[in-house]
């Protein structure tokens, strides 16, 4: 039981040190690479992959059934979903009368911000 308590005392020993308690905030590993670098250590292992037969190839069945999975857990949420039918009504309605005005635009004349009309 000795041992194991002097182990303990060890590991708590660096916690102590006020130094080592503070965090850093350096960037390490792929965090510290520029994108160049970091890409290029990507195409490696994804190259090393392929070559190995370990890489996951993502097919139009596997698209289709994941596209499926996220329509089925946002549809969840009928707040969401009445939101998002709401403003493509609004769109298709705004679209409907600008659409409405261009056809009809010789007829309307246009009213400067003074209030007078022009034409």
């Amino acid at each position: 039981m000795a041992n194991n308590q002097a182990g303990q005392g060890e590991g708590n020993s660096q916690k102590a040190d006020p130094a080592s308690s503070q965090k850093s905030n350096a960037k390490r590993g792929f965090a510290a690479m520029d994108a160049a670098q970091q890409r290029q250590i990507a195409s490696k292992g994804g190259q090393a992959a392929h070559q190995k037969g370990t890489a996951h190839e993502f097919d139009s069945e596997e698209a289709r059934r994941a596209g499926q999975k996220g329509g089925v857990a946002v549809s969840r949420d009928r707040e969401h979903m009445a939101a998002i039918g709401r403003k493509g009504g609004e769109s298709r309605q705004s679209a409907q009368r600008n659409a409405n005005a261009n056809a009809s635009g010789g007829n309307r004349q246009a009213v400067d911000s003074g209030g007078s009309e022009t034409g």
